[in-house]
């Protein structure tokens, strides 16, 4: 991805890039795409019924994901109160959906692989909060 290339180009940054928070802008759409993507498959398996927390957990983490990957690469003025409250929303998505996932793990490769990207989004959240 190129957040880091974009991001150290701005006028506002001059160069010096946070990056934790570049990090997290990464794993941010990385999941959305993730989740975007399992919850389709969820919707194409037989058990579709059994699924629906999933699908549920799936579009509302994707969601937040992609809304805060997109605040988090704004970097004219500032406005760290709201970054902060969307990187703590976001990990919170991400870990009630890689919890669900986790639990359809074994059964549907999809849900496994959803639920590393957002283990890897929710660390990528925690450790950009404190730098935002």
């Amino acid at each position: 991805m190129f957040a880091r290339e974009m991001i150290s180009t701005h006028p506002d940054v001059k160069g010096s890039v946070n990056e934790a928070l570049v990090r997290c802008i990464e794993e941010c759409f990385s999941c959305a795409q993730a989740c975007a993507s399992c919850a389709d498959a969820c919707l194409a398996e037989e058990m579709v019924a059994e699924l629906r927390q999933c699908i549920r957990y799936n579009l509302d983490c994707a969601d937040a994901c992609a809304a805060t990957g997109t605040i988090a690469s704004r970097r004219t003025g500032s406005n760290k109160e709201v970054i902060r409250a969307m990187l703590t929303a976001c990990l919170a998505a991400c870990r009630k959906c890689a919890e669900e996932c986790e639990s359809h793990a074994r059964m549907h490769e999809h849900c496994r692989i959803c639920a590393q990207a957002c283990r890897r989004c929710e660390q990528a959240c925690q450790a950009a909060i404190g730098t935002a």
